[in-house]
């Protein structure tokens, strides 16, 4: 049986591709975090967005199309969700 991924880990796994998958000054292409994140373009797009608007995420505009890259506040959220995770996995527990 599969198992459904919670939308903090579908965050953590976002917010950590837009930090480690990227060229420092663009950003990360919507399209690479599909694919990093095993999630579709419709559920993505308004992930991100809510990502932006809390300023986790930046929005870079790029020549072609947007680009996306993890803000100082969003680096800080991802060091206390892994920390978390960690924690929660030491006591058999899912988040």
């Amino acid at each position: 049986m599969t198992e459904h991924r919670t939308q903090i880990k579908i965050v953590g796994e976002i917010l950590d591709t837009a930090t480690h998958e990227i060229d420092e000054h663009e950003g990360t292409t919507i399209t690479h975090i599909i694919r990093k994140a095993n999630i579709s373009h419709g559920r993505l797009s308004t992930i991100l967005n809510n990502l932006v608007s809390q300023g986790l995420l930046e929005q870079v505009n790029s020549k072609r199309s947007y680009r996306y890259k993890t803000s100082s506040s969003g680096r800080e959220f991802l060091v206390a969700y892994k920390t978390f995770r960690e924690f929660s996995d030491d006591f058999g527990l899912t988040i």
